[in-house]
């Protein structure tokens, strides 16, 4: 069985006043159902921007360049605005940055999930909606009553929860979770991440988790995928990545975690991102990278698959394809 998602050489611009600034530049990966990616990086790496270039809800200045992303055998790209229409929440779901923030203040919650049913299914009635929403909400550990309830009545973690509930409502192929912990506890965020450990099983979705906590990246997801200035440098597995990371970005990243056997020191990356208007000639690493060489400072770096699956972009690497 091949994988549930593929993207493609995913190529995301913004045309600026300044120039063009291109956020993503060439993404490449695949996951299979029931599968869990994190997609960690520097803000502004451009994990967001994937994350709607896969929804192709990238807005102008903004403009997809080229790449597929295939879900389930469809290649979203190639669909029209209509069909695309009825992709979202049936094939792909978003639960976006700030989720909680995003639930209609002024209607009940029901109503806002029968929203989501009716634009995909107008034959559905409502005795069937109805059993849809009670279903989506006790399969997110919240009570029926909750669909009559306004946004406001309820917490933040419970809010994350019926984002995630109208999410799966038309049980999707592919959820992605644009930093669906920020701004909560840490009780909170740990009953927020089981709930969609649990639905992603359920429903048998593969899931991208996007967020800078690595801890929580450790946790739960299955893949690591490190970006930085719009480029995805590393996506090997979760244990290669926390013991043995192959990307120079990677290792910085992991060594500037906090450890129990060195407490009190703190290793961080020197150097800023560069701007994405004004990326350095070779890999966009090169200038804060202790192990650049002078092909790094002229010439992007292929992404190279080595043993075991992991795939990196480093000239370190491009002798042992």
């Amino acid at each position: 069985m091949g994988p549930i998602l593929e993207v493609r050489d995913l190529q995301v611009s913004y045309y600026t006043d300044a120039g063009r600034a291109t956020a993503l530049a060439g993404a490449s990966f695949s996951l299979n159902a029931g599968e869990k990616l994190g997609l960690v990086g520097e803000s502004g790496s451009g994990k967001s921007t994937m994350a709607l270039a896969m929804m192709r809800m990238i807005k102008p200045p903004g403009r997809i360049e080229a790449g597929q992303v295939i879900v389930d055998g469809v290649n979203l790209r190639e669909l029209s605005e209509a069909q695309m229409l009825q992709a979202r929440l049936n094939k792909i779901a978003y639960i976006p940055q700030g989720a909680m923030n995003s639930l209609n203040p002024v209607t009940r919650i029901e109503a806002q999930m029968a929203d989501a049913i009716r634009a995909h299914d107008k034959q559905t009635t409502k005795k069937e909606i109805a059993a849809r929403c009670r279903q989506a909400l006790e399969s997110v550990d919240l009570k029926p009553q909750v669909a009559k309830m306004y946004a406001h009545e309820l917490s933040g973690g419970m809010k994350q929860r019926v984002c995630i509930a109208i999410s799966i409502l038309l049980k999707p192929k592919v959820i992605i979770c644009d930093e669906p912990t920020s701004a909560l506890d840490v009780v909170t965020q740990r009953q927020v991440m089981e709930t969609i450990d649990r639905v992603k099983d359920q429903i048998g979705a593969a899931v991208i988790l996007i967020g800078h906590d690595m801890g929580l990246m450790a946790q739960f997801v299955d893949k690591v995928a490190v970006m930085y200035a719009g480029r995805l440098m590393e996506v090997s597995t979760v244990r290669e990545m926390f013991t043995d990371p192959k990307h120079p970005y990677a290792k910085a990243l992991i060594n500037s975690l906090p450890r129990l056997d060195n407490k009190g020191v703190f290793q961080g990356i020197p150097g800023l991102a560069p701007s994405l208007l004004r990326l350095p000639p070779g890999c966009p690493f090169n200038p804060r990278c202790s192990q650049a060489m002078d092909i790094c400072r002229a010439v992007i770096p292929p992404s190279v698959t080595l043993e075991g699956g992991r795939t990196v972009a480093c000239h370190l690497y491009a002798d042992k394809v």
